[in-house]
């Protein structure tokens, strides 16, 4: 009895062809679904609600409308608000201004007034000692600035630069304010010290008389006189030997200073000579200390 076997086929151990793109099959995913679920159910709702999430209803849109209008209204009346507030501190300013002009007006009276007093007490004083050391008294009021004083002299004019940017070189060392092309009180004091050395006889600065207790200096950006605050231009008013004085103070160490100033920082000086000036006297002095003279006669004067 003949078995015939029916031969199987044999399977195939070979693998399959890896398709090609198999290696990118994370990148092929998510190129095919670039949107996430939870993203794709948001939009949905986002749609059925409208896109911009505008209200659909009547209700809801008399809602918003509302809204709008009462956001207009509120940004409308803070305009004219802020409009109508406008002129009332534009006009306070004016009047503060206003009241410190007054003040500084009333000051400088009030300093004339003095002025004048102290001349008179003065002119008693020369009266009830003539004949007695008047000349000695006349030269130590002139020296401490006591009294008023008449003659030949220079008048210098110093003032900031048109554009205070200034320069970067020279003779001043630190940074800052002292950098830009305005006069600061250093610049003051050494052009004074420069013509008291070239023969000076009195000095005064805007009116303001130096005495030998008088006092330069800055508060902020301010130059001080004995305390009162000046203003450029900075008119400097010397009595003195006219045009000898001002050949001095040209050629002094200060003068040359004053000269790289307007070169390196562009500051305006006028240096001229004056026939006859008038400088008034000193306003701050206060007796310190006083003696009697014992005069010839043996008695107290």
């Amino acid at each position: 009895m003949c078995h015939m076997s029916q031969q199987q086929p044999e399977r195939s151990t070979a693998s399959r062809p890896a398709r090609p793109d198999a290696s990118m099959s994370l990148l092929t995913n998510v190129m095919e679904h670039s949107l996430d679920d939870g993203y794709a159910e948001a939009a949905a709702r986002r749609g059925e609600t409208g896109r911009a999430r505008l209200p659909r209803s009547l209700r809801g849109k008399l809602w918003l409308a509302g809204g709008l209008v009462l956001a207009g209204l509120v940004v409308t009346l803070g305009a004219a608000q802020a409009r109508f507030d406008a002129p009332t501190v534009a006009k306070e300013r004016e009047e503060l201004i206003d009241r410190v002009e007054d003040g500084t007006e009333e000051a400088d009276d009030l300093q004339e007034e003095v002025r004048g007093l102290r001349e008179a007490v003065a002119r008693m004083q020369d009266e009830a000692l003539r004949g007695d050391g008047a000349g000695a008294e006349d030269l130590v009021g002139l020296l401490a600035g006591a009294t008023a004083v008449e003659g030949p002299g220079v008048e210098l004019v110093v003032d900031d630069a048109e554009d205070t940017g200034g320069g970067s070189d020279g003779p001043r060392e630190s940074t800052g304010f002292s950098d830009t092309g305005r006069v600061r009180d250093r610049d003051l004091q050494l052009v004074v010290n420069g013509l008291w050395a070239s023969g000076a006889e009195a000095v005064s600065i805007n009116d303001q008389r130096l005495s030998a207790l008088s006092a330069i200096r800055a508060a902020g950006d301010a130059i001080l006189v004995d305390n009162k605050p000046l203003v450029p231009p900075y008119t400097i008013l010397a009595v003195g030997e006219g045009q000898e004085l001002a050949d001095r103070f040209r050629s002094s160490v200060d003068g040359q200073y004053l000269q790289i100033l307007e070169d390196n920082y562009d500051i305006r000086t006028r240096l001229g000579v004056r026939d006859a000036l008038r400088l008034p006297a000193a306003p701050s002095l206060t007796l310190r200390t006083a003696e009697p003279v014992t005069s010839r006669k043996g008695s107290n004067s």
